[in-house]
Formats: C-alpha cells, sequence, structure tokens
C-alpha cells in the first residue's frame, strides 16, 4: 500500500497575523515530507519526480495550496485575478480561486465579502474617493461559516478570525486598501489599477450552507466536503489524490495518530481507509 504523506508546515508571519501552509508546494512556502520512503522531500520535488503518486495528472504545478489564518488584526481589503489575468499580468502565474472554512471568530465577527457598486465606473470612482463604506459588502460571520471566493471579488478577513483556506496554489494579491499601514517605514504597496481590472461587477454572493457529509462547493479547481465523524468512517480514494484537513479534534487514519490543524495527502489508488475518533474533517479533491 501507498504511504500517506504527511507533512512539515510552513509558518509564514505577516503584518496582521500569520499563516501556516498546511500542503503547499509553491515556491514561498514549498512543504516537507516528515516520515516515511520521501521524507524530506518538498511537495514540489514530489511533482515533479513521483506524479504517479497524484494519478499522473497534467500541470507544470502542484494545483493546490492549503493553509490556516490565523487574523490578530485586520487584513487588507483585496482581490485576486483569474488565470489568463494572472498569466498575461503575473509572469504565467496561476489565478487565485479559494474558499474559506470560519474555524473561530468573535461572537460579533464580521468579513468584507463584494461590494454594492452597480457599474465598473462606479467602483473606480468609489475608490478613488475613499467612499469605502459605501462601496464594501461587510456581513456577520460565525463559526462554521464556509465561502467560496471567486476571481474578482473583493474581500477581507477581520481581526480575531481564523479560517482555513484552500486555494489554487498561487500567491498573488492586489491590495485595495490597507488602512494606511506602513512596514518599515513605508506604507504598504496597492495595486488600484490591477484591482479595478480584476474585480467583476456585478458582485454575485457564493456564502454557502454547511452540514454533515456534504459536498460544499465543487468547481474547476477542486471540491471540498466536510464530515463530522463520531467514532469512526470508512473512505475511499479513488480520486488523482486526496487532501484531508483536521479542523477539529484528535483521532487516527489506519492507525496513525491525526491531531487539529494538520493535514495531508492521500496519494493515488491508496484504495479504503478508515478514520477514528471524534473529528470533523475537511475532504479536498480535485
Amino acid at each position: 500500500m501507498k504511504e500517506l504523506l504527511f507533512f512539515e508546515p510552513v509558518f509564514i508571519n505577516l503584518i496582521w497575523g500569520r499563516e501556516i501552509w498546511t500542503v503547499s508546494a509553491h515556491e514561498h512556502g514549498d512543504c516537507k515530507v516528515r516520515s516515511g520512503q520521501y521524507k524530506g522531500q518538498n511537495l514540489s520535488q514530489l511533482w515533479k519526480s513521483h506524479r504517479e503518486l497524484f494519478g499522473n495528472i497534467q500541470g507544470e504545478v502542484f494545483p493546490l495550496l492549503v493553509k490556516k489564518i490565523e487574523a490578530r488584526d485586520d487584513l487588507s481589503i483585496q482581490v485576486h485575478p483569474d488565470d489568463k489575468y494572472a498569466k498575461e499580468s503575473e509572469n504565467g502565474s496561476l489565478g487565485k480561486t479559494e474558499c474559506w472554512y470560519v474555524l473561530d471568530c468573535e461572537n460579533d465577527g464580521s468579513i468584507i465579502i463584494g461590494h454594492n457598486a452597480k457599474t465598473k465606473s462606479e467602483v473606480r470612482e468609489m475608490i478613488t474617493e475613499n467612499r469605502w463604506e459605501e462601496l464594501l459588502r461587510e456581513i456577520p460571520v460565525k463559526k462554521g461559516d464556509f465561502f467560496q471566493i471567486e476571481p474578482g471579488t473583493i474581500h477581507a478577513i477581520k481581526r480575531n478570525t481564523s479560517i482555513m483556506e484552500i486555494q489554487q496554489n498561487s500567491d498573488i494579491t492586489y491590495r485595495l486598501y490597507d488602512y494606511g499601514r506602513q512596514m518599515d517605514g513605508e506604507l504598504r504597496e496597492l495595486h488600484i489599477d490591477k484591482s479595478i481590472d480584476v474585480i467583476k461587477v456585478p458582485f454575485e454572493d457564493k456564502k454557502i450552507s454547511v452540514s454533515n457529509g456534504k459536498v460544499l462547493v465543487s468547481c474547476q479547481y477542486y471540491t471540498v466536503s466536510k464530515y463530522d465523524i463520531e467514532e469512526s468512517k470508512i473512505f475511499k480514494q479513488d480520486k488523482c489524490f486526496q487532501i484531508i484537513s483536521i479542523i477539529s479534534g484528535t483521532g487516527s487514519i489506519n492507525g496513525y495518530p491525526i491531531v487539529e490543524g494538520e493535514s495531508f495527502v492521500i496519494p493515488f489508488a491508496y484504495g479504503e481507509y478508515i478514520l477514528k475518533g471524534k473529528i470533523e474533517i475537511l475532504l479536498i479533491e480535485i
């Protein structure tokens, strides 16, 4: 039987908090296998040299990036490009479609997703005139909420919020507004023109209700399902590969211990596996 791929996470400290990249082959944070026959190898190396682990699917780079975001302060107001725009404007990078599962937040927490403008010219006018409260769509958020963030969607995580994010393997972010924050004595760079280029008008809401055993979202880049396991559950790996993220609790997979905050890859043709314990998981497939 093939081995499960467990990784050493990559910790990235930022002005507003930190990110923990749990499954990543991106050059800004390339996870290393922590045990087994591939111990010490980066995920990007496995993608290049052992594509059979991923069903021999095509692509120059490993397609997904899974991370935990811990926001102590508000993130910048931002937007991401799609594949076409990123390829043309960002040296061939992938675009950034992503989704969020809210792990924790304040009782009166909120996030920013979307905008209230009716036309592209209205978007530009509101940004130029700093009419942020009028432009931005701020909504209440609670633990367990799930959102699909399509390219072109204005968004921002607010302070004291933690999320699990599944996204394309891209690190392209355009900042619209950053509260006048400085880094090393300089205002952080904004990307106004590129942001306006990619913002989609009008905004279409993509919030998704969450229930046990349900597919939360399925798009061309990933399918994400959530399972609440009380004692044990048998799964079958019949995809190119699967990623499991433990969002709550502790347990085991085929006898290997697994803990909250951990993500790992189940390679191609792994077969059946059993998850035991009182745990909540996100199951990610392509």
